[in-house]
């Protein structure tokens, strides 16, 4: 345990958000989701939603504010305006780390692209469908 760091937040985990630099990123997936088969480097957290993993991560890491668009999620069936709650959860975790940020859909082929070119994946116990987001790393500014 470490003071003021989320105890869900293991070794594995704060390995590799402290190995990324600015403008990697980290797909976070469902139970569901092919991890193994689209992960660089994979990191097991399959006792924990999808949804308490990303506010872990983003009680830590800063979303890029040098690009637009930094939280992902997938579309459904071609449909980018349909949210599912879990996608609901998701904008919520990222307004409440990031307000500037939003979570933007990418449908089909391009959310499995940015999941399997993210320099980490973390296979979750989420067990809603759709539970995946991808996030990329900003920079900690000097104080």
């Amino acid at each position: 345990m470490l003071k003021g760091i989320d105890p869900v937040l293991g070794p594995d985990l704060l390995k590799v958000l402290r190995e990324m630099g600015h403008g990697d990123e980290i797909a976070i997936v469902d139970g569901n989701y092919p991890a193994v088969a689209h992960a660089r480097r994979l990191v097991r957290m399959d006792g924990h939603s999808a949804t308490r993993i990303a506010d872990a991560i983003l009680s830590v890491m800063p979303l890029d504010d040098f690009v637009p668009d930094t939280a992902f999620r997938p579309g459904i069936k071609g449909n980018a305006e349909h949210r599912e709650p879990v996608m609901l959860e998701f904008e919520a975790i990222v307004r409440r780390h990031e307000p500037a940020c939003r979570v933007v859909p990418l449908m089909g082929e391009a959310f499995y692209d940015r999941v399997r070119s993210a320099y980490a994946l973390v296979a979750t116990g989420e067990e809603r469908l759709y539970g995946n987001l991808v996030l990329r790393k900003g920079v900690v500014r000097p104080s």
